[in-house]
């Protein structure tokens, strides 16, 4: 889709389309709609993440919230979105040893305890041996704080945001 189909968009195919750039949160495209029209795919996506900037403490935690725990055996997360399920099947984590496995549910485990939210990490951008670097990660940011926390988890959640949007949007 072009950037000036997207400016064509009814409102509500508009929300259609979009509603699945941040996970199950269509209420971000509800919003972005009414942003338009956009001149670029940059302010497009400025115009999403501006949205989640403004919104209150409540919204933040509850956009992260909506996220999946990564490393869930297939099947487990019947919510698991098609675009989440594509990343983390990317990433391999749809292929986790029994190992990597236990590793991961005992890390989502504790950070969920400590942060009260699931673990968030731009699985696209985790590179070569994503495993590897989303479990050290996933170690490293146990010693942050909830106020950092909610922070890095919302930059991951726009960059796999920019991320969606670009694959949708075609310059």
């Amino acid at each position: 889709m072009t950037l000036d189909e997207v400016n064509a968009l009814t409102p509500a195919a508009f929300v259609a389309e979009f509603c699945g750039i941040y996970e199950h949160s269509p209420w971000i495209a509800e919003k972005a709609e009414k942003k338009r029209p956009f001149s670029s795919l940059s302010a497009m996506e400025a115009a999403f993440a501006s949205i989640i900037k403004q919104a209150d403490h409540s919204a933040k935690h509850a956009l992260v919230c909506a996220h999946p725990e990564l490393g869930h055996r297939a099947g487990i997360d019947p919510a698991l979105s098609e675009d989440s399920a594509q990343e983390q099947g990317g990433a391999g984590l749809d292929r986790l040893t029994a190992e990597e496995y236990d590793r991961f549910h005992a890390l989502n485990a504790a950070y969920r305890g400590k942060f009260g939210m699931p673990f968030v990490i731009c699985v696209r951008k985790a590179g070569k041996a994503p495993k590897a670097i989303i479990l050290e990660e996933m170690s490293r940011r146990l010693n942050s704080t909830a106020e950092n926390e909610l922070t890095e988890a919302l930059a991951q959640i726009d960059a796999i945001a920019s991320l969606r949007l670009q694959d949708k949007v075609k310059v």
